[in-house]
């Protein structure tokens, strides 16, 4: 049996590649959402104002900390809208539950509730998620794990990283003893 399907490797999403799910017009939003926050501190509320305002400090402060909150509403709504459907996640709801909820309640709820990301079986097509070791539908072994501790391994890895156990004297599937060679 000469199969190469391929098998993942746990790797855990760094910082940069979860800002390359922000769409380009998430961006434009943020920016739109920045400037019009600063035009209504600084033009359109002096303008309706009897009184003299509060001292440039403050209003810098407030123009400038309400300007970036919405400019992150606007960021997180674009997030939520191409990480939810990598997660197998409704995207259309999570957007409508994020604009709805106020004060950022939304996206909390987004991150305490979201699901692992979801990749397909190689061998039959069936979505299986981040943090298992199999395919709940075929058995098709999708990512490398320790024969001693089940822990999840990298394919190049001679020793578990866990218990220490000699990756080398499991029995490794045909398609991974490349990786060991």
């Amino acid at each position: 049996m000469s199969e190469t399907l391929p098998i993942r490797d746990p790797e855990p999403f760094t910082f940069s590649e979860e800002m390359k799910l922000i769409p380009r017009w998430s961006i434009g939003l943020s920016a739109i959402a920045f400037a019009a926050t600063q035009y209504l501190f600084w033009i359109v509320i002096p303008a309706h104002q009897h009184h003299h305002g509060p001292p440039i400090g403050l209003r810098f402060y407030f123009a400038l900390s309400w300007s970036a909150l919405a400019a992150l509403y606007m960021l997180m709504i674009g997030y939520v809208s191409k990480d939810a459907p990598r997660r197998a996640m409704s995207m259309r709801f999570w957007i409508l539950i994020c604009i709805v909820m106020p004060g950022g309640i939304g996206a909390v709820l987004y991150f305490m509730l979201r699901q692992p990301v979801v990749s397909l079986c190689p061998a039959c097509g069936t979505d299986v998620q981040s943090d298992y070791h199999f395919c709940p539908q075929c058995s098709y072994q999708v990512s490398a794990t320790c024969g001693n501790c089940y822990a999840s391994v990298s394919t190049t890895d001679l020793f578990c990283v866990r218990c220490g156990h000699d990756l080398a004297k499991d029995n490794t599937p045909e398609r991974l003893r490349v990786f060991h060679s």
